[in-house]
This record gives structure tokens, C-alpha cells and sequence, in this order.
């Protein structure tokens, strides 16, 4: 039977990106003259396309791409690696890999971004592969990034029980939405940038409070 595939988000998930985003999209709204939103909205931007919060926190529509040049210049500035692994997250993950799970990062942050900082932080080399948004992120949602996921590794789309359980971890309600659109469960985690009630509302099969615990949590889901 083919190994059974946890899909993990990664802001919010696997790392504390938060700071990095935050500042970056605050920089971007400075950059065009724009009332800066405060700290709980800036925390929103956490998981979801940049290309959705900016035009939902009051950047005109035909602004959001100069929104978008100006948070990568600042994101790719340093940006980027201003964050951290949550603790827990290698040990969790070592965990799933000996139980015999493929493990894909899935994220709706683009790839070019994605994979140099999960090879900065050393994820890179506790997951079986690192799945980002392409560079215009404008035209994917978290469902595009998971399908090309499913895609790369030959499983079908939604998933078929004789193809071997698949779950996604996230800690965002695109997460869960992302997850639905293939037939896919999603687990969702309390450490994350979720509203109260998001990941409940939006579907997700249950919610894991402690990073200890998630690996268990997962292994009970397939």
C-alpha cells in the first residue's frame, strides 16, 4: 500500500513567520501611502495569498501588485528569515517519518520563498518534499498548491481510499478549504494565526493544542 501523505502547511504551522510577514506588510502599506493596519489585522496576513489580504485590509484592487513588489522587497530584504520553528516541530516530524508517513510541505507562500527558508531552518531535511505557490501567487489558492502536491507524487485528485490516507495540517481556514477541495481531512493546530472558531467553522476534523501531541493526533487520522 503506498505510504500514507501528511501534507503540512508552514506558516503558522511549522514555523513562527509571523514577524517577518507582519513587518513586510507593513512596509508595503507605508510604501504606498496607505494607512498601516494595526497588529491583530497585520497577524491576519499569516497563511492566506498576499494577493487576498491586501485588497481585504483597504489597498485598491488596481494597487495590490505594487502592494506585492513592495512587501517582496522587504520580505526578501530579511524579511524572510525572520522567523522560527516552533519547538517540538523536528522531534513531530521525525516522529511521522519512522511511522512510515510521506511528508510535503504545502504552502500558499510562493516556492521561491518556501524552499530556502525550510532550507534555512532545516525542515528541508525532515520532509520529503517543499510544494509552494508559483511566483504570481494571484492565480493560486492553497487547493492549486495542494493539487500540484498530488500531482508530483502520482495520487489522484479527490483522493481515492486505495491510493492510501492522506491528511492535511494547517492552522488557517484556506487550510481546510484548500484540504476539502481534494477529499482531504484537515487536522488543525491552536498554535497558529486562526481566529477563535475559524478552523471549527471552516471544517477541520479536529484541532491539536500542544506541537507534543500532533503526531499522535496525525497517526489516529490514518
Amino acid at each position: 500500500m503506498t505510504a500514507p501523505l501528511v501534507l503540512l502547511d508552514l506558516d503558522g504551522t511549522l514555523m513562527d513567520s509571523a514577524p517577518g510577514i507582519t513587518a513586510s506588510a507593513a512596509h508595503a502599506f507605508r510604501a504606498l501611502g496607505l494607512p498601516v493596519p494595526d497588529a491583530g489585522t497585520l497577524r491576519s496576513f499569516v497563511g492566506p495569498p498576499i494577493t487576498d489580504s491586501f485588497p481585504a485590509h483597504g489597498v485598491p484592487p488596481e494597487r495590490v501588485m505594487e502592494a506585492v513588489t513592495a512587501y517582496r522587497a522587504a520580505f526578501t530584504a530579511g524579511g524572510m528569515y525572520d522567523n522560527a520553528v516552533f519547538d517540538g516541530v523536528p522531534e513531530v516530524l521525525t516522529e511521522l517519518r519512522d511511522a512510515g508517513c510521506a511528508l510535503v510541505v504545502a504552502t500558499s507562500k510562493p516556492e521561491m520563498f518556501a524552499k530556502p527558508i525550510c532550507d534555512r531552518f532545516g525542515l528541508t531535511g525532515l520532509v520529503d518534499a517543499v510544494h509552494g505557490a508559483p511566483p504570481d501567487e494571484a492565480r493560486s489558492t492553497k487547493a492549486d498548491v495542494i493539487a500540484a502536491a498530488l500531482d508530483a507524487l502520482g495520487r489522484r485528485s479527490p483522493v481515492a481510499a486505495d491510493d492510501g490516507p492522506v491528511v492535511m495540517v494547517g492552522d488557517r481556514e484556506h487550510d481546510v478549504h484548500g484540504a476539502a477541495a481534494h477529499g482531504i481531512d484537515c487536522l488543525g493546530v491552536a498554535w497558529g494565526y486562526a481566529r477563535p472558531g475559524e478552523l471549527e467553522a471552516a471544517g477541520a476534523v479536529g484541532t491539536v493544542d500542544d506541537v507534543a501531541a500532533l503526531g499522535a493526533a496525525v497517526l489516529a487520522r490514518i
